[in-house]
């Protein structure tokens, strides 16, 4: 009987097995060039609650975006936000 297995001959990489290079943690982004953050990381990085990040949320000052259940918060609306404060 013939196994499905596939079975490594000794010579070079198995074909499952990821490179170097693949292994490796992905780069992080800065904040600034990331496209979207969760509602936990916005709180983080601006030192607001969750409930005024909803708050600017609900009326219009920070745009978001929703993928399935999870919302996330368009990191240039947040961006914009603070600099629209910051020259008052």
């Amino acid at each position: 009987m013939k196994s499905n297995r596939r079975e490594n001959d000794g010579g070079g990489q198995s074909q499952l097995t990821p490179s170097t290079s693949e292994a490796r943690e992905p780069k992080t982004i800065p904040f600034a060039q990331r496209l979207t953050c969760t509602i936990s990381e916005a709180c983080q990085v601006t030192g607001l609650g969750r409930t005024k990040l909803y708050e600017l949320i609900g009326a219009g000052h920070l745009l978001t975006t929703t993928v399935g259940r999870r919302r996330l918060v368009m990191v240039r609306s947040l961006l914009s936000l603070l600099e629209t404060n910051i020259s008052r």
